[in-house]
């Protein structure tokens, strides 16, 4: 076995700079599927081309999808929600997303599917998803009984109807039953019983059906309708930039106070993860909305105490943002963190305990008590966030190393390339 050394972080001033990053890895999903079920041609532009949304891409085309890869540019041809059986099983990986809103995507198909994925996949809930897939007639269950993948799914006419759902743990769930909705009989309604956690995301599900032809009706977060015989339709799309990835590079102007612009993104977006330039400013940067992105300028850093639940993904980068803040900074409400690629708050908190960080972690949150890190290998837990978070760190503090650099293929195959032009 060939043995990778761990990736070292360049550690200076750096430049201001104008960074471009990839179409929303959150979107992108949600577009692809809804064209695979639209009515004709979509064209989708910016899309993401990562692990993940290229297992989303490999999972539709097995179920008869024809998708032209040009680039970012995809061209999907729909559907119609008729999709073709699978004799094989379909492989996810360690992607949430793909398993989630597949699961629910493969009831509208014909005949056994068997979606299945990588041994941390394997221990990943979903219970929830098939409880809220059962309600509205979908023959679907856990393969070992254990309320995670691999899952079954018999596909066929899906009855639809009320449907009680909880998402304490992912509103992905909530994605997932949405999504294929307007292809029921009867169509759908949802009582959310628990949660929703990560309300943005389920923004973004809404924002992408209703481009694409479908209405929903909805009371907040609680209750959601839409009626079956509806049909996405066929159009030209584009992917807005990514929220989260762009955290990355706000979160290097707040440590190292120089000035980042992420271009194309914007305060209107519907990804939550745009709010985490909101909390740089409250930390003390200087934050300027700006017709072609938002720009962060760093200054001296002070903790803060926040709910994060509606940000998940950024948490990792506040966190290692916060090791730089004097105080202590104080993370709430993200207990659904544990299940995602990694145990995000262990793996966080371990990470920064390694740097001379006093970082704990708890079923729902973290508190981090800021200081003067020092050099360490990181581990990653193969896990992208960790890796591209605590990068942010080396640029600060000599000494940091990354190991499983490839990681972050997961959502930003070239991270690595832009977060070197920086310096």
């Amino acid at each position: 076995m060939i043995k990778v050394e761990p990736r070292p972080i360049k550690t200076g001033p750096i430049k201001d700079s104008e960074i471009i990053v990839p179409g929303s890895k959150s979107y992108t999903h949600r577009i692809l599927i809804a064209a695979a079920l639209s009515d004709g041609v979509c064209i989708v532009e910016n899309g993401l081309s990562s692990q993940d949304t290229l297992l989303t891409m490999s999972a539709l085309r097995q179920m008869g999808v024809r998708i032209d890869e040009k680039g970012s540019k995809f061209v999907i041809h729909g559907t119609k929600g008729g999709l073709k059986p699978c004799s094989e099983p379909v492989f996810l990986g360690n992607s949430g997303t793909s398993m989630r809103l597949l699961t629910a995507v493969a009831s509208l198909g014909k005949g056994r599917y068997t979606l299945t994925g990588i041994e941390r996949m394997h221990q990943r809930p979903i219970q929830d998803l098939i409880d809220g897939l059962s309600g509205i007639g979908v023959d679907v269950r856990s393969v070992k009984n254990n309320g995670c993948p691999p899952v079954e799914v018999i596909g066929g006419n899906v009855t639809g109807g009320k449907t009680s759902l909880r998402c304490g743990v992912s509103s992905q769930y909530l994605s997932a039953l949405l999504l294929i909705s307007p292809y029921t009989e009867k169509g759908v309604e949802i009582n959310v019983v628990q949660g929703p956690v990560s309300k943005p995301y389920i923004d973004m599900t809404i924002d992408v059906m209703e481009r694409l032809g479908v209405l929903v009706k909805r009371d907040g977060y609680n209750r959601f309708i839409v009626h079956g015989g509806q049909v996405y339709r066929s159009g030209s799309y584009m992917v807005e930039p990514d929220c989260s990835q762009a955290g990355y590079f706000w979160a290097a102007a707040a440590v190292t106070g120089a000035g980042i612009k992420v271009m194309g993104v914007t305060k209107d977006s519907r990804q939550g993860d745009a709010r985490f330039a909101q909390i740089l400013q409250q930390m003390g940067c200087k934050v300027s909305w700006e017709k072609d992105g938002i720009k962060v300028v760093g200054g001296p850093l002070v903790a803060v105490e926040v709910d994060m639940a509606d940000m998940p993904d950024i948490v990792p980068t506040l966190a290692v943002v916060a090791a730089f803040a004097e105080g202590t900074t104080i993370i709430k409400n993200v207990a659904h963190l544990k299940a995602k690629e990694s145990d995000r708050l262990a793996a966080v908190a371990a990470e920064l305990t390694k740097m001379g960080i006093k970082a704990e972690c708890s079923d729902t949150g973290l508190v981090i008590k800021g200081g003067s890190p020092c050099g360490a290998d990181i581990d990653t837990y193969g896990d992208h966030r960790i890796a591209m978070s605590f990068a942010v760190a080396g640029l600060k503090t000599p000494g940091v190393n990354i190991k499983d650099e490839k990681c972050v293929e997961k959502s930003f195959p070239d991270f690595w390339k832009v977060f070197d032009s920086l310096s």
